[in-house]
């Protein structure tokens, strides 16, 4: 694969997760952006709050200094502390951009370079990766919990249950 093409790919995906949790988080009230369930699961607060601060960690400077930036405070990102709908929107859009103006200025050569995550070598590409699965994998915390607070409310981000033949009866050639 060349590396012009991965690099589309990457700014593709990293777009169509930024996409879903945005979509998922305008749905949502301050009071449900807080919400936990009991035991300690975190909030969808909280999980904006964990992303911001790693995005900013690996993406700042991302060729250059290690990923796990030494004024980061990994724990205090699942403290509870009653950001408003502002805040977290704010946190959510500054962390994607930090992440989204990094790849979109990377070039293909800078893929084999080696960065470092605390500590560790790494090819750039593999660290790319290593994002590719974490930031989904909490976008779709983010996604579910807020179908599961919005219930029958909620309006599906992609195809609706049971309506697949109508949505590729309307999309020739997307199946």
């Amino acid at each position: 694969m060349s590396g012009n093409l991965y690099l589309e790919s990457i700014r593709q995906r990293f777009r169509s997760y930024k996409d879903l949790g945005t979509k998922t988080l305008d749905r949502l009230t301050a009071v449900q952006l807080h919400w936990q369930p009991s035991g300690e699961p975190n909030s969808i607060a909280m999980i904006v709050k964990h992303l911001h601060g790693n995005m900013l960690s690996r993406w700042t400077d991302f060729l250059t200094t290690d990923g796990e930036k030494e004024g980061r405070n990994r724990d205090q990102e699942f403290e509870e502390d009653n950001l408003s709908q502002e805040e977290i929107l704010q946190r959510w859009n500054e962390g994607w951009n930090c992440l989204l103006n990094t790849i979109d200025n990377l070039q293909p050569e800078d893929l084999e370079k080696t960065v470092y995550i605390r500590g560790e070598a790494h090819s750039a590409m593999d660290a790319i990766n290593r994002q590719l699965a974490h930031v989904p994998y909490h976008v779709g915390q983010i996604v579910y919990i807020g179908k599961a607070l919005l219930g029958t409310g909620w309006e599906s981000l992609s195809i609706p249950k049971g309506q697949s033949a109508e949505y590729f009866r309307k999309t020739p050639g997307k199946k």
